[in-house]
Formats: C-alpha cells, structure tokens, sequence
C-alpha cells in the first residue's frame, strides 16, 4: 500500500461539528481511562499515609515539568505533520514523525539525569522536609531512570493525531493505564511472592506501563507507514528538528510554566502544613479528570486547525475555535455543579485527617468555579500552535501563570490564607480567558486579511 493511501489530509472538507465531535470521543474516552487510572494510583498512595501522598504532591511540579516538554514536542510534531499534510507533502509529513521520535528521547534524557542526580537539592528547594524526601526518592529515581519511554508513545500518538486517528491512541492511553491500574497494589502492597514496595512499588507499575505503550506505538507506526524508516543525512535532520522545535520548544515552554506556577504554589502551601499539600495535590489531580473534555479538545482541535490553515481554510479554524469555547464554558459549568455536591464524599475517599478532607472541600467548591476560562485559554494555547504562532501561546501562559497566576494567588493567601489562594486562582483564570478570546480572534482576522490582499 502506498504512504498516499495511508496519510489523508481528511479534515479539511468534512462538516466542522461532527468532524471535531468524531475525533474527540475516542480520545476522550482513553484520557477518561487513563486519567481514572492516575487517580486510583494517587488513592492507592493516599492509603500509605499522609507523608506519601504529601510526597507524591511534592513530584507533581517537576514530574509535570518533564512531561510539559514532551507535550510541547507533541505539539510541535503535530502541526509540523498535520500542515504538511493539509498541502499533500506526504513523505516530508513521514520524515517528521521520525525525527520527532527521536528527537523528543534525547531532550526528555538530557533533563531526567540532572535531576536524578540532584533529587534532594530540587525538592528540598519546594520545601519537602527530610522524612518526605525518603518517600519522593524512593518514586523520583525510578521514574527519572525510565523518563525517556514516557516520551515515545506521547510523540507517537501526536503522529496519530496529526493523520486524523484519535482512536488508536485513545486505545493505546487505555491500555497503558490499565497496566498501571492493575500493577499497582500488587507491587505497593505485595501479594504472595511479590514484596510490598511501597512508594517504589507505585513508580515501577508507571515504569511498566511506558514500556508497553512505547513498545505498542513504534509497531503501529513502523506497521502503518506513518514514519520513515530510512537513514536521514544531517542537512535534512538538522532541517526537521528546526521545523519541530520552532513550535516545540515555545510550546514547551508554556506547558513548563505551569509546573514553574504549580512549584511555587506547593511552596506557598508548604507554609500551612504537610495537611495542605497533600490536599493541594488530591485537588490537582481531580482538577485532571474534570478537565478531560478540554484536554481531549486540545489535542484534536490542533491538527483540523493545521490542516484547514495549511489548506488556507481560516474561516474553519475560528468557527471551530467558538463552537469548542462555547461547548466548554457550558460543559465546565455542570462539573462545577457536580463536584460541588461530590466535595465532601470525594474528599473523604482520599484521606481520613478531618484538615486534608477540610482544604480538599475548599479547593473543590472554589477553584472549579473557573474551569470553563480555564478551558479557553488551554483552548486558545493549543490553537496558536497549530496556527504556527507559538510565541503567542508562550506570552499568554506567561502573562496567565505571572502576571494573573500566581501574583493573585499569593495576594489571597496572604489575605485570607488557603482559601484566599484559592479565590486568586479563580480570579486570574476570568482575567486570561477573557484577555485569549479576543487575542485569538484578532489574530485570525488579520491572518484572513493577509491572505485577501
């Protein structure tokens, strides 16, 4: 079969609704799998102890920070892919997709062994006591020694996306999650033969799962023809790895700073007690499961808006942009509703300690409250990149996280403590979707204009 007949340019002329509406079910339904997983891993935590669960919310900033760039690489290695399918170059769209496999290992490695071979000093700067900094090493060192198999099946599912098919790697994040799912009470707690590994226990589980889905993704794309399997000379590699980083690190950059915010934030929090992280850190990955449709809409609307841009199609690009900003304000508003009501039972799920189940309650009856703007701005972030302006995503996560972020959120806790913090994320995420509506809008009207004159 010839590469033309595997890779098509297919999201350029189909009905922008149900287009949009196909691709983004199958991924929503493996990152619902995979997100439900993460939080059983986190439940599975909670039950060693406060300290444990503190110490997982203390990995959070950094683990994230790793998987921020490899996000931006994912981004950059879409629309680089999802453009140059959207023009007909399909062997360049394939030489892409290897370089990007590549390319994202070597970068992901270069940062995990620093901070394998400085854990304590970089979590002892977020205010990880001595006792917690036992239980983050025990996780960090087996999850910076196998960073790079994170990055494989990430960069591979953007090759997916990018040629259209969201359900093969909503199937791959499914399974890959199940793997972690199953392996991680038998290695936390033992069974039989199996020793109870604790902390340890929970990193290998994560570990094993990376190999499966790298394992997975590389066969299908070798099996596919979706990457090129041939020597590519230094000139062209050179000329790829540019092509990719111009979006990628930008974008890279941006999915960093909220890492950067979030350290800062457990800093803050650290002030008020292991009780507080450890709180904070439930409310973080709540705040992923409740944000699933969004983050399944920031990956499936950057590749129609690449291939309708590369196409010259921008009138597509901002009616999809406004149908998904209207869907997510309305679908955001009803989690609100719900996890206002499941506050104090979902709380209670994750710790016995009345003051943890008190600061989760806070966190889900005010910061909630703005996932929808939130959901703009993710929205907004992953659209710039697709349009190939990535230094505009990168300026508005920096204007969100330190201009708005974190500042307001200092400025409340200082006021009224945890729950002022709370209140300040609130009232920034109103400030910068409101200042991304109308950025993105203006920037697709004057782009239309170029192309008219």
């Amino acid at each position: 079969m010839t590469t033309s007949s595997r890779i098509k340019p297919s999201l350029i002329h189909d009905d922008i609704k149900s287009t949009l509406v196909a691709m983004t079910l199958p991924m929503l339904v493996g990152m619902i799998t995979l997100m439900t997983f993460s939080l059983v891993d986190t439940f599975f935590i909670s039950m060693l102890g406060t300290e444990q669960l503190a110490a997982i919310s203390f990995t959070f900033p950094i683990s994230f920070a790793l998987i921020s760039l490899v996000i931006g690489l994912s981004i950059g290695t879409s629309a680089v892919i999802a453009k140059a399918l959207g023009a007909g170059r399909l062997t360049e769209a394939r030489t892409d997709g290897q370089v990007a496999l590549w390319l994202s290992g070597i970068l992901v490695a270069l940062l995990a062994i620093p901070g394998y071979l400085f854990s304590d000093t970089l979590f002892g700067l977020l205010g990880a006591s001595d006792t917690i900094l036992v239980y983050i090493r025990q996780y960090m060192d087996v999850w910076f020694a196998g960073a790079v198999l994170l990055a494989l099946p990430m960069v591979g599912n953007a090759v997916l996306r990018a040629a259209g098919d969201t359900k093969t790697p909503s199937i791959i994040m499914a399974c890959s999650g199940l793997v972690n799912a199953v392996l991680d009470p038998l290695l936390i707690f033992g069974l039989g033969p199996i020793p109870a590994l604790g902390m340890q226990g929970a990193a290998i589980a994560t570990l094993v799962s990376w190999v499966f889905g790298s394992v997975l993704i590389i066969y299908l794309l070798v099996k596919r023809d979706l990457i090129s399997t041939s020597w590519i000379n230094a000139t062209q590699l050179n000329l790829v790895c540019r092509k990719i980083l111009r979006i990628g690190l930008p974008a890279a950059g941006a999915n960093m700073l909220t890492p950067l915010a979030m350290a800062v934030l457990t800093a803050i929090l650290a002030n008020y007690g292991a009780s507080a992280v450890a709180a904070f850190g439930v409310g973080a990955r709540i705040e992923s499961i409740a944000c699933l449709v969004v983050l399944a809409l920031s990956m499936t609307l950057p590749p129609f808006v690449s291939q309708n841009y590369g196409a010259g199609l921008l009138g597509r690009v901002q009616q999809a942009y406004r149908l998904c900003g209207r869907f997510v304000l309305l679908w955001q508003l009803a989690i609100y509703l719900l996890l206002a009501v499941l506050a104090v039972p979902l709380a209670r799920l994750f710790s016995s300690e009345a003051e943890v189940v008190r600061i989760i309650c806070q966190f889900l009856w005010i910061v909630p409250l703005a996932y929808g703007l939130q959901g703009i701005t993710i929205l907004t972030n992953s659209s710039f990149n697709a349009l190939h302006q990535p230094g505009s995503a990168l300026l508005l996560s920096l204007i969100r996280l330190f201009v708005f972020y974190v500042p307001l959120a200092w400025l409340g806790g200082k006021l009224y403590g945890v729950t002022g913090l709370f209140i300040g994320c609130v009232v920034a995420n109103i400030f910068t979707a409101a200042l991304a509506w109308s950025w993105f809008n203006r920037a697709i009207q004057r782009s239309q204009q170029e192309i008219t004159t």
